[in-house]
């Protein structure tokens, strides 16, 4: 025959951070248990209605942190650019002298040629001909490869330049979008961040810590609940019908067995 659980303690599978860690008694503490849930059920709606709040903003911080994400990387891409293109510049400017000092290299032996004594002089200055004709050829082919690649470099930089102008609109946008929507909202959720916090001061630590543990890895934020129908409000499961007159009577922490959600009296939605 099992033993009898003993008066107050919290009736839930979970472990490990959550509400089973906290075994109190209806009279442990200056408050009584039913002021604790009721604090704990008031400290969820004004967290909801932040929530609410949160959720009007929709993806519009996400979208600001994309589109700042985004300027920073066209920013460095266009750097980036600017950069190659003065390396491209300087090489092509570098090149043409290199070519117009092969030109002028070309007429100074052409015109020796004319005044040598020997076929060894002439074969000399043959061989150093031939030879700045090719550096003539190589140059002129590294400034028609740079010009090429001088003009891809300028189409990229138009093309980033008129990227980031359009982020930075856009970015503009959705920032005065979403300081008008703060704007709107800013008051009511200072204030309901105030209630939050005068609220989390008057409940136990440890409470609070699950309360928070459990909010975090709900889905929808909900870790204090009614009893909605006969079912927990949270992940509507049905509740047994002993449980709910313990959920109602508020004299001790009743949690959902399956969601690991605090159940409290739906008469708590009126009060």
């Amino acid at each position: 025959m099992a033993t009898a659980k003993s008066k107050g303690t919290i009736e839930t599978p979970l472990d490990g951070g959550t509400f089973i860690s906290l075994q109190k008694s209806s009279n442990e503490g200056d408050l009584s248990m039913e002021t604790k849930l009721h604090l704990l059920y008031n400290l969820q709606q004004a967290d909801s209605k932040i929530d609410k709040i949160h959720l009007l903003r929709g993806e519009l911080p996400l979208e600001v942190q994309d589109l700042e994400d985004d300027i920073l990387g066209l920013r460095t891409r266009v750097e980036n650019l600017q950069t190659e293109l003065k390396e491209v510049d300087k090489l092509i400017a570098q090149k043409k002298i290199d070519l117009e000092n092969s030109k002028t290299l070309i007429e100074k032996y052409t015109s020796q040629q004319n005044n040598v004594k020997n076929n060894r002089e002439f074969d000399s200055l043959s061989k150093e001909i031939e030879f700045q004709g090719l550096e003539v050829q190589l140059a002129d082919k590294r400034i028609k490869e740079n010009t090429l690649l001088q003009a891809e470099k300028k189409a990229a930089l138009t093309i980033a330049l008129e990227a980031l102008s359009e982020r930075g609109i856009d970015l503009e946008n959705k920032k005065k979008e979403l300081e008008s929507i703060v704007a709107e909202t800013a008051k009511e959720e200072d204030e309901l961040k105030k209630s939050s916090e005068e609220i989390s001061a008057q409940i136990d630590a440890r409470m609070l810590a699950a309360y928070k543990k459990v909010r975090t890895n709900a889905r929808n934020g909900l870790a204090v609940v009614t009893v909605r129908r006969d079912a927990c409000a949270g992940c509507f499961n049905k509740i047994p019908p002993q449980r709910q007159m313990d959920i109602a009577s508020s004299k001790k922490i009743i949690v959902c067995e399956y969601c690991g959600r605090i159940l409290v009296s739906a008469d708590f939605e009126n009060e």
